[in-house]
């Protein structure tokens, strides 16, 4: 466990009665199971000579209402004892009666027994009511006893549970005396040491009442340590705008620590899109406010005491804190980060690290031509207003290479109209179109657009992955009448064979798609059309948009309604096809403006592909998903370890740095086997074990989600109530809280990768859904890949086409991560059996996308996800087993192999049957047929093979089907004809 043991000595003054007792807190050493009888008890001892018990135990519990929950109590031997009555009781203390007949000795109270209810991974610990076996006349006899028993610990089942020193609250009476002194004053400052970090909100910890309040604190670093200290805020009014300022810290020397490398972490920062942040804290009349201070000590730093003056202000007071920090001789080549249970990582949280736009790989620097952008594989050409003219890809058919001929994915250039009636619109006049910024990563332009009503200013920006996004200001020059604002991209007819997201599975486009905005129900704001090797995803935003929450939890934090795009009720889609174009047009309705008004109609597009298919990266990375012995996953063949969360060598959801030692051994023996090993490790929800949890809860609502509390006992115990909970895995007991979406511990995730990379040697990443946006994973795939780190990453999401997800596609959802991706593992909750061939290749294959995934519901159809290059994961689950295709992809020699699958024009085999797909894997002088079936019945097909583009003679070849467990048996099809094809199934066919 991350804290080390301790027992404490705590002497008790009680303020509700004159005696007093001194308690220990120790470690349970999980001597007691927990699932029936809770995390905590009392040491009871008895050696009085009647037959009732009597204890006064001063508990001091943070939780609430006390009366409510059951006590149980049990002897020596673990025998309960049913004659029990709890009197006075309240958070301070209890006055406990029990039956003595087993005798003097030990008897335990367990107080906080709970039991576990809804879905294991999902737990509600609801907390067992009293219950009173004892008679009332026992009850009446018992209560005439007197104090002949005393409480010698308090012990938690193990140190991680443990509520010592920062959670055993101080007495009212305590409280009151401390309150009085300060009758005043509008607050209270409790400066604390970083090894004991203030969780509780609105009870003062015993371990202030004991040492009270100063106005002084004092701390020792080593130089080039990130070092951090608490000021504890206690509010004896609401207070305002809490905020601390500060100074250098100078020695006597005259040597300083300047300003510049300290920061108050509630106050400001830097933002995980590297914008200043400000935060404005408040504080509740008689809450604690944690004020987290670091101090990043340069490594040139003297060693000596360097002082400074530290002001809290709020509500127009101010105190000062003296502070005295104590630079050693030591240097920390690391900052300390090594010890991050110092909190030496908050600093991380300020991070700016990865974040220069610099162009990653395969990507190629932007070049700028006039008004046409060029990116890889793409052109993007400028109108004089400032919007798209013309989008073209140059990416052939089988995305194995590209063409001289471009794919036009525009018709006419993409437009607004602001009509005052059905009839008239604005006639807006363009001007002043600047290329302001020319970068290898990004290209920025501006442009206006006016007419007598309005000004219309368009700010947008390119970057080399093919994302572009727009800030289109609206300002009304006069009051000004709207039957309808619609903003049209017209797409060539040619380009938009498929069609996902406004609430439709991918597939074919339908000719029509109606939509309208219902951001209460539905995560839709986006979609994507196209073909394989063109197209076109764009959203729609409000100027404020804040990523809502995903995977079970976005009714909690829904999308915001765009003022602009959706007008109310109003605003919608209507996609149809309009002769030789499709057009999209996005309506807002009928609304007004007044002189001055300000409107954002901003939009992001994706232009797809993001990149060739790397066929040779599917052939070559063989992933086992699964912790197991390296010898033994090399056996199978496996190149790749994926090392899920709940493993010995990565227990913590999302936090990988305490067992990291174990972790680096692993890895180190698994390279000089010639395996790779990846990591889960996301930001979705977080491990309540991580060091950093009640610095973060002191963030507000910043860094965790607001929620209606509850979840696994700990997170009730330890964390009150304003939190969502999360993953739990019962076997180690680790349980997660949901995280807020876009906020600074994005700039600890990137810090903590780059630490992994360097420090523990991980070859990648596995992220299983992702709750941050594509700054962050484009500063993740920088670090991951720098000093020529493999930096694989792969992608896992389940189905969010659900109520509880808001009814979006999940490669609709994540599709701006995928230029950074390596592979795809979506399928959890998809029918692999019942949807569709175009359903499988926009939404789960990748190839739309220049990417390549596996198969995971069910372990998939392995003859359906041939066609499609893509095999269930190994190791993942007892059925999974794709060593035979590996086998098969060998024997055929799939590496060097051109990938041309059915949904090519240029595929040069087909069958006679257009529910029975063909996609053709070809070499020089061999080719492998891989056939799927979506036919309702076992069929016979016969083969259509165009042999001039498969470089064959007809004459001289054969084709057979390889005996493939699991698969297929062996066969013969000399001609080609009369081929038995399995419904549901498929077959692999070799022409040599």
């Amino acid at each position: 466990m991350k804290f080390k043991l301790f027992i404490a000595f705590v002497t008790i003054l009680s303020g509700l009665s004159a005696h007093s007792q001194t308690i220990k807190y120790t470690n349970g050493n999980n001597q007691w199971n927990a699932d029936s009888l809770g995390n905590h008890r009392v040491v009871i001892l008895y050696n009085g000579t009647g037959s009732v018990a009597h204890a006064k135990i001063d508990w001091r519990r943070r939780d609430t209402h006390p009366e409510n929950k059951r006590i149980i109590i049990q002897d020596a031997s673990g025998k309960s004892i049913p004659n029990t009555y709890a009197d006075h009781v309240t958070r301070e203390s209890v006055d406990l009666y029990f039956d003595a007949k087993s005798g003097k000795g030990k008897y335990y109270a367990y107080y906080l027994p709970s039991v576990n209810e809804g879905r294991d991974n999902y737990p509600k610990g609801v907390y067992l009511k009293p219950e009173n076996k004892a008679g009332q006349s026992w009850i009446n006899e018992a209560k005439n006893t007197v104090v002949n028993a005393s409480a010698s610990e308090i012990q938690s089942i193990d140190s991680f549970n443990s509520f010592y020193p920062m959670e055993v609250i101080a007495t009212a009476k305590e409280t009151a005396a401390v309150k009085a002194k300060a009758k005043t004053e509008s607050f209270i400052i409790f400066p604390e040491d970083r090894m004991y970090p203030i969780k509780m909100q609105s009870d003062l910890p015993y371990r202030w009442i004991q040492k009270g309040n100063s106005n002084s604190f004092s701390g020792t670093a080593a130089k080039g340590e990130n070092y951090a200290f608490q000021l504890g805020v206690f509010a004896l009014k609401d207070l305002q705008n809490l905020e601390v300022s500060f100074g250098s810290l100078k020695s006597t020397s005259g040597k300083s620590i300047d300003a510049k490398y300290i920061n108050c972490l509630n106050n400001k920062g830097t933002s995980y899109d590297n914008k200043p942040l400000t935060e404005v804290v408040n504080v509740k009349n008689g809450n604690i406010q944690p004020m987290w201070i670091t101090v990043d000590v340069p490594k040139s730093t003297s060693p000596g005491i360097y002082a400074g003056k530290f002001t809290v202000k709020a509500n127009g007071k101010s105190k000062v804190i003296d502070v005295k920090l104590s630079v050693s001789n030591e240097v920390l080549a690391d900052a300390g980060v090594g010890q991050p249970n110092k909190q030496t990582r908050l600093t991380w949280l300020n991070s700016t690290m990865a974040q220069q736009n610099t162009v990653v790989a395969p990507f190629t620097p932007l070049t700028v031509e006039g008004n046409v952008i060029s990116l890889l594989g793409r052109k993007f050409e400028l109108n004089n207003d400032g919007f798209p003219k013309q989008i073209q890809t140059y990416f052939n058919s089988e995305m194995t290479g590209y063409n001289e001929k471009p794919n036009n994915i525009l018709a006419e250039p993409i437009h607004f109209h602001f009509y005052n009636t059905p009839k008239t619109q604005e006639k807006l006049t363009a001007s002043n179109l600047q290329i302001t910024s020319k970068e290898a990563g990004t290209v920025k332009w501006t442009a206006t657009n006016t007419s007598d009503n309005l000004k219309m200013d368009v700010g947008g920006a390119l970057e080399f992955d093919g994302y572009v996004h727009y800030v289109v200001k609206v300002t009304a020059l006069k009051d000004v009448e709207f039957s309808n604002v619609d903003f049209h991209i017209p797409f060539e007819k040619g380009s938009t064979k498929y069609l996902m997201g406004l609430g439709e599975k991918g597939g074919v486009r339908p000719d029509t798609v109606k939509w309208k905005w219902d951001v209460a129900h539905k995560n839709q704001d986006a979609v994507w059309v196209g073909n394989v090797n063109a197209g076109l995803y764009y959203n729609l935003r409000d100027e404020n948009y804040v990523r809502p929450l995903n995977t079970n939890f976005y009714l909690q934090k829904p999308l915001l309604l765009p003022k602009s795009w959706g007008n109310g009720d109003k605003g919608g889609i209507q996609i149809n096809v309009k002769g030789s174009s499709m057009l999209a047009d996005n309506f807002t309705g009928s609304r007004s403006m007044k002189k001055g008004d300000v409107l954002y109609y901003n939009f992001n597009l994706l232009i797809t592909p993001f990149h060739l298919i790397n066929t040779e990266f599917q052939w070559d990375n063989r992933f086992y998903h699964k912790y197991g012995d390296l010898d033994s996953i090399k056996a199978t063949g496996a190149t790749v370890v994926n090392i899920h969360h709940a493993t010995p060598i990565n227990p913590w959801i999302n936090y990988p740095f305490i067992e990291w030692k174990k972790m680096k051994s692993y890895i180190d023996d698994a390279h000089q086997k010639g395996l790779k090993v990846k990591i889960y490790n996301t930001v979705r929800e977080l491990s309540n074990h991580a060091y950093e949890l009640p610095a973060l809860r002191s963030l507000g609502t910043e860094v965790y989600s607001p929620g209606k509390g509850g979840g696994f006992s700990w997170l009730q115990e330890h964390l009150d109530s304003n939190y969502i909970a999360a993953w739990f895995v019962p076997e180690i007991k680790d349980a997660a809280i949901i995280n807020s979406g876009m906020n600074r511990w994005h700039n600890y995730y990137v810090e903590g990768m780059n630490w992994l990379v360097n420090n523990v040697g991980i070859d990648g990443v596995y992220l299983d859904d992702v709750a941050f946006d594509r700054i962050t994973m484009k500063r993740i795939k920088r670090v991951l890949t720098a000093n020529n780190h493999p930096g694989i990453i792969d992608l896992h999401s389940a189905n969010q086409f659900n109520k509880s997800d808001g009814f979006n596609n999940s490669a609709i959802l994540y599709l701006e991560h995928f230029p950074y991706l390596n592979r795809l593992w979506f399928g959890e909750y998809f029918d692999y059996n019942k949807n569709n061939p175009d359903f499988f290749l926009t939404e789960v294959s990748g190839i739309p996308f220049g990417l390549m995934g596996e198969m995971l519901q069910d372990d998939g159809n392995p003859w359906r996800g041939m066609i499609y290059g893509m095999t269930s994961r190994l190791g993942w689950s007892e059925k999974s087993d794709p060593k035979p295709l590996w086998k098969a992809w060998d024997n055929f020699g799939i590496k060097g192999s051109e990938l041309i699958g059915y949904w090519s024009d240029d595929c040069p085999v087909k069958t006679d049957n257009p529910k029975v797909l063909a996609t053709v894997y070809k070499k020089q002088g061999k080719v492998m047929i891989a056939l799927a079936s979506w036919a309702d019945t076992d069929v016979k097909v016969d083969l259509n093979i165009d042999w001039a583009k498969l470089g064959l003679n007809a004459g001289q070849v054969k084709i057979t089907a390889p005996a493939i467990d699991k698969f297929q048996i062996a066969g013969n099809y000399p001609d080609g004809k009369s081929i038995s094809v399995d419904k549901g199934k498929g077959l692999i066919l070799i022409v040599e």
